[in-house]
């Protein structure tokens, strides 16, 4: 009878093993065709193999998402949406250009933009939202795309790394580790800043022939027209969302609650709101945490960091550097958000954990800049572009790997400073 018990534990064990590999190539090689399957269906299929094979029962499948999480992304989104639909992201476009004067600035103006309004909304909505402005503002004044758009997807991985709301893998780290959100602020939005001034620099070295070369040329054309009223009422409602956060609210609720006074007020059809939503990321994210569960039932995790714990070393500072070289490297083999989900695990047996996980919150965020598929951010900001110009591969990574190697000596090196 125990030799049956035994068995059948080794079956499934092996089965949640496969289901896991075979998810994760479907979510990492998503543009090599494998199956006609993208990341959310990926990761839905992952789920129901786990439940049809018996691995997990539909009952722990529901007990292994984080509600809070995608609680968390929705209202984030839907204030996202009310800024969209006030024309907020129209009207700060079109004041960057009026504003800036110089191709030089206008890229400056950019990343400063990019990156701070990741570090307060979720930074794959603001590609999202921002891209199509933004490739209006550069044709409008007859630029080169390149730059910018580099520009764009780079400041929104780096300034997202700034709060727990800034992208989904902070949101998830936050809600795992317990930070407080001004706690976490503390010690990753001046690294923020210093990724970004870094990137600045490159950017404009690496481009400086070419944005030398160029002219801002104007029209008069318009974008969306601005509904001042919804714009003062969402950024209202953003504002008392992080007063929330700052004063250690739930994060979940408090963004939810925001986003449903705005929408209360706002007195507009919720069905447009609702339409901007990125459902299938918040499937992607619910199929995700059970695919994670069934392989941590296994006890594969533990034992993968019981084998490579020894690489670490012992002292806090040593272990901070070597987990941040390793969370690049798996954040970009796995993608961000699922090396999180699975190295969450191993946090609590590190020195100082709080270090380990604000490490992993800056390595696996600015490791998104590594390669054009490092981040949902990139990929949404070329493939929105693909009608005005082609970014390659090595059109990105020679910018990308040097931003990644300097963003994250120089962000390690402040986040070790300020503690």
């Amino acid at each position: 009878m125990r030799k049956l018990l035994a068995d059948e534990a080794a079956r499934r064990e092996l089965l949640a093993i496969v289901i896991f590999a075979l998810t994760y190539i479907l979510i990492s090689g998503r543009r090599l065709k494998i199956l006609p399957l993208n990341r959310p269906a990926a990761a839905v299929l992952g789920t129901v193999l786990m439940v049809a094979t018996g691995v997990m029962t539909p009952q722990q499948v529901y007990q292994a998402v984080d509600y809070d999480t995608l609680v968390l992304l929705l209202g984030m989104m839907l204030l996202s949406a009310y800024l969209f639909l006030a024309g907020f992201f129209d009207w700060a476009a079109d004041g960057i250009l009026r504003r800036a004067g110089t191709p030089q600035r206008l890229l400056l103006f950019l990343i400063v933009a990019s990156g701070g309004l990741s570090a307060l909304l979720v930074n794959d909505t603001i590609c999202l939202m921002l891209t199509p402005l933004v490739i209006s503002v550069i044709v409008r004044g007859r630029l080169p795309l390149l730059p910018y758009l580099l520009a764009l997807a780079m400041s929104a991985n780096i300034g997202s790394v700034a709060t727990l709301v800034g992208n989904p893998q902070n949101m998830i780290i936050g809600h795992l580790s317990k930070i407080s959100f001004l706690d976490f602020s503390k010690s990753l939005l001046p690294v923020a800043g210093v990724g970004l001034a870094i990137e600045c620099v490159v950017l404009h070295f690496g481009f400086r022939r070419l944005l030398s070369q160029a002219v801002i040329q104007r029209d008069d054309s318009t974008g969306r027209a601005v509904d001042r009223r919804l714009m003062k009422l969402s950024l209202g409602g953003l504002a008392l969302v992080f007063i929330g956060f700052i004063a250690g609210l739930n994060l979940a609720w408090t963004a939810l609650g925001g986003a449903a006074l705005v929408m209360v007020l706002a007195r507009r059809d919720t069905h447009e709101v609702l339409k901007l939503v990125d459902w299938h990321l918040l499937v992607f994210f619910a199929a995700l945490f059970a695919v994670v569960a069934g392989l941590d039932r296994t006890g594969l995790p533990e034992q993968v960091f019981e084998r490579v714990q020894g690489l670490w070393g012992t002292a806090p500072h040593v272990q901070a550097w070597n987990f941040s070289w390793f969370s690049i490297v798996g954040s970009n083999i796995f993608s961000n958000v699922p090396f999180v989900l699975v190295a969450g695990k191993w946090i609590a047996n590190f020195a100082d954990p709080d270090l380990i996980w604000k490490v992993m919150a800056l390595a696996t965020t600015l490791a998104g800049n590594l390669t054009i598929l490092g981040s949902v951010a990139n990929m949404i900001v070329v493939e929105s572009a693909r009608g005005h110009i082609e970014v390659g591969f090595w059109d990105y990574a020679k910018f990308g790997l040097p931003i990644t190697l300097l963003t994250t000596v120089g962000g390690m090196l402040v986040l070790l400073w300020v503690g």
